[in-house]
């Protein structure tokens, strides 16, 4: 800790340097006065061989050399980092300094100041003003090594001082990490230490100059903080310039998908402010414990997601079911390293498929199904693979819906979307098409032994397809980061909040329900960008922004809810139920059914398939 606090006692003096810089250097300046002296003189002589006005020409030299230095800047240069070009300043400072020195004394006709001590003065003092700076730098760089205990160089400061600060402590220091100090806002650990490590102050003293000194990362410490609180912490330590990490998020730490002491980048879900989602774990339990559970589209974003969820509640088998061999590989490793005891099925299948879905659905006998599988890119569904996202998220959804109802599954839960409301794009129309396929089916005699739901929400971060990596790509690169409209808003949440959300939902429904989950405030998208623009260490300007216009069926903002549309409240203060007014009947049914299955050889260009859609989805406006 000695070295620790000489390395904190040089930073809280570095604002000054400038004046302490030319105090020090006068010192040098006049005692290499005297030891001129000394080796001119030799010990018997050098003080009382001196003349009596001696002190003042010693004074005027010390004035004249600090009058240079100050011309020539040397008072800026930064002793820790002193090498060749300070040499060269100093050379250059002295000669001149010692040349004027000289004139004077020679022109005032002091000629009892020897010739030789005049001569050599410059040289000795060049020599001396070099070893005070090597000396300093020397003691500095050797203080960061002890810091750092030899380490590569990692010193942090840590934002938190709570539990999760002292079990990060304890891995950084086996990790080779060396923590100089934490800050935290509690009034009652300031002054106070956590495992030798001082807290320093509060998180808006990150930016003070000797609370930095020395470190090179700031960490954040705060897992079981409120959203706000570490949206702030990140936001104070973002705007120092230091490169920003953070302790994984409590819902990793629950999950066990990492460790305290596995610090990370900071991520746009990080700043996302959004509280974590509190489940009735009791009634969740109680739906997937010692049941078969069948997800589709298990590789995707979101049912990826939902499977290690669902892994956690203890189903009697989890039946993934997947078009992508390379995603439902991906979620197989996942949850076999996670979970090695889960039994699992991995099939590869295709939603569109009805015999494939029919013999599975009749083999497996699943208690409760999760229909993730869907096409979601709204630009891409929009042109040439209009049909395909229409069969795909229409066509699969009724398929798999009647194929759950003919095995007697207990519940089947459509994961849906913002999109869907007042659609003004092919993708949301075939979404919105697809919960009112539940609708009917919800009312048909022949699937009343199961109940169908769907669930809404908007985007989702960090999902394939969404704007972040897209964005980080672009950064990564140098530009520019491409945004659609300057006005543009999305609703996003997480991955995992949105998963738990499905879960508390499926727990919750009853019969034909469309549940809206809490999106919170929508997120401009310029805003986005510029976050992660910071995050990456650049400021801003380094990076431009390019406006490219709305694309194919894009809308300014999305909707949760119609404007006709009424909610009630749902047992669960995240989850509203929507009472839709555009609802369908059987004959409805069957005349989508008739087009989506006698027109898919025909393959209707996307102009025409926009207007027959039109007729099964009223409120289908395109773009």
């Amino acid at each position: 800790m000695t070295w620790l606090r000489l390395d904190r006692a040089l930073a809280r003096i570095r604002p000054h340097r400038q004046p302490l810089s030319l105090l020090i250097d006068a010192a040098v300046i006049a005692n290499c006065w005297h030891f001129t002296y000394l080796f001119r003189l030799g010990f018997e002589r050098w003080w009382s061989a001196r003349p009596a006005y001696d002190g003042w020409v010693m004074a005027g030299v010390v004035g004249a050399y600090l009058a240079v230095f100050w011309a020539l800047g040397v008072p800026r240069g930064m002793w820790r980092f002193a090498g060749f070009g300070e040499v060269r300043r100093l050379t250059l400072a002295c000669a001149l300094a010692g040349a004027a020195s000289a004139v004077v004394v020679l022109m005032a006709r002091l000629s009892e100041v020897p010739r030789a001590v005049l001569a050599l003065h410059p040289v000795i003092s060049l020599m001396g003003l070099c070893i005070v700076r090597i000396a300093y730098r020397m003691l500095y760089e050797h203080a960061r090594l002890q810091i750092s205990g030899g380490a590569d160089g990692r010193r942090a400061i840590v934002l938190g001082a709570g539990e999760a600060a002292r079990l990060l402590l304890a891995g950084l220091h086996q990790q080779g990490w060396a923590v100089l100090g934490l800050l935290d806002d509690d009034p009652a650990k300031q002054g106070a230490q956590l495992s030798g490590v001082p807290v320093l102050g509060r998180f808006v003293d990150v930016s003070r100059a000797d609370v930095l000194a020395g470190a090179t990362h700031l960490i954040t410490a705060l897992p079981g903080a409120t959203a706000a609180q570490r949206r702030r912490a990140i936001e104070l330590a973002s705007a120092t310039g230091l490169p920003v990490l953070t302790v994984p998020s409590f819902t990793e730490l629950r999950d066990g998908r990492a460790r305290i002491e596995r610090v990370r980048a900071i991520e746009p879900v990080d700043l996302l402010g959004r509280e974590p989602v509190q489940l009735d774990e009791a009634g969740v339990a109680a739906l997937v414990s010692g049941k078969t559970v069948l997800v589709t589209g298990a590789g995707g974003s979101i049912g990826s997601e939902l499977c290690r969820q669902l892994a956690l509640y203890g189903p009697a088998r989890l039946v993934l079911y997947e078009l992508s061999e390379f995603a439902l590989y991906q979620i197989e490793q996942q949850l076999i390293e996670q979970h090695p005891q889960l039994p699992l099925l991995r099939l590869l299948g295709d939603v569109k498929d009805a015999d494939h879905l029919r013999a599975t659905f009749a083999a497996q006998r699943p208690h409760l199904v999760f229909h993730a599988a869907a096409f979601k890119h709204v630009p891409l569904m929009e042109g040439d693979n209009a049909w395909a996202a229409l069969c795909n998220n229409t066509l699969g959804t009724y398929r798999a819906a009647w194929a759950a109802a003919q095995a007697g599954v207990e519940r089947f839960v459509l994961i849906s979307t913002d999109k869907a409301v007042n659609p003004t794009n092919v993708m949301g129309a075939s979404k919105r098409a697809a919960e009112m396929v539940l609708s009917c089916l919800s009312n048909a005699k022949e699937s009343q032994a199961t109940r169908f739901s769907a669930v809404r929400f908007g985007n989702v971060l960090g999902s394939s397809g969404s704007v972040i990596p897209k964005f980080k790509e672009q950064i990564a690169r140098g530009g520019p980061v491409t945004v659609t409209h300057p006005d543009i808003t999305r609703y996003f949440m997480t991955i995992p909040e949105a998963a738990r959300l499905v879960l508390q939902a499926a727990a919750l429904a009853a019969r034909g329900e469309v549940y809206v989950l809490d999106m919170g405030e929508p997120v401009k998208i310029v805003e986005l960008a510029r976050d992660l623009i910071r995050l990456a260490g650049l400021r801003p300007g380094e990076i431009a922004i390019q406006f490219t216009g709305l694309r194919p069926g894009e809308k300014l903002y999305e909707e949760l809810l119609a404007d006709a549309d009424q909610t009630l409240p749902s047992p669960h203060p995240r989850l509203r139920i929507a009472r839709l007014r555009n609802q369908a009947d059987a004959e409805w049914l069957s005349r989508l059914l008739d087009w989506l299955q006698t027109s898919a050889a025909a393959s209707p260009d996307a102009a025409a398939l926009r207007r027959q859609l039109q007729h099964f989805v009223p409120e289908y406006a395109p773009g």
